[in-house]
């Protein structure tokens, strides 16, 4: 009886990489560089398995069964859609991608980087991709390099989580991975990739209304549960100054 022997799955696709990166290119939806230079980061409250609260912020949030529910990705895709100027209903089967989300170089495994409310909901840390490409960003180490030099470029930002610290360094050192998009903007061409997002008065008010969103809750004695602590290292880290 004779077995059948795979080959690892990825090196199976491997000579398809460049036309899985030519289709991520002409979908992929960035958040504009200047939304993001005006707030960085959304929802400085929360993160991926963190525990969701009521509106009350005291009341726990709990399924039929009254288990705790806890932070998926809804946050998030709530941050990018908002940055992106994408009103409810979300359209359908496109999914909000992470560039920073793994912890270790093979990309498998738990995150620490977006159980870090640094970068969940960081829209630099974000791409809005038809859900079927979601697989390739996930699991393809030379398309997520591509996608974090992309945002490199665009943002001027690379993570700085010490779980990815040599990865980062590679990305801020300036090589431009083989078969890089020529849409893409690099050190030497300042363009904007396409599906790049506008800078509109209409997400620029979305932004001023979240940050006094954020300033209510800093100041409601109330919300008893409101991370208050760590939402102001957040807004520290980032430099987002509420009041402006």
């Amino acid at each position: 009886m004779s077995r059948s022997i795979l080959p690892d799955g990825l090196s199976e696709i491997e000579q398809e990489i460049p036309v899985v990166m030519e289709m991520i290119a002409r979908t992929a939806r960035w958040v504009h560089p200047a939304v993001f230079r005006e707030l960085p980061v959304w929802r400085p409250d929360t993160a991926r398995k963190l525990p969701l609260l009521m509106a009350d912020w005291v009341t726990p949030a709990t399924t039929l069964k009254g288990e705790q529910k806890v932070e998926g990705n809804v946050a998030a895709q709530a941050s990018l859609m908002s940055a992106l100027g994408i009103a409810r209903p979300f359209p359908r089967n496109w999914t909000t991608c992470h560039l920073w989300g793994y912890d270790d170089d093979r990309f498998v495994g738990s995150s620490d980087i977006v159980r870090d409310r640094r970068f969940f909901s960081c829209v630099a840390n974000m791409v809005l991709l038809p859900t079927p490409l979601k697989g390739f960003t996930d699991a393809v180490p030379t398309i997520k390099r591509h996608l974090r030099v992309c945002a490199f470029h665009l943002y001027g930002w690379a993570c700085e989580h010490p779980l990815v610290e040599r990865e980062a360094a590679a990305v801020r050192g300036g090589e431009i991975p083989e078969g890089y998009p020529e849409g893409w903007p690099t050190s030497k061409r300042r363009i904007l990739p396409p599906g790049t997002g506008p800078c509109s008065e209409y997400i620029l008010d979305k932004a001023a209304k979240r940050k006094r969103e954020i300033a209510a809750l800093l100041g409601n004695v109330h919300f008893a549960n409101y991370p208050r602590e760590a939402v102001r290292e957040v807004l520290d880290f980032w430099k987002v100054n509420l009041n402006r």
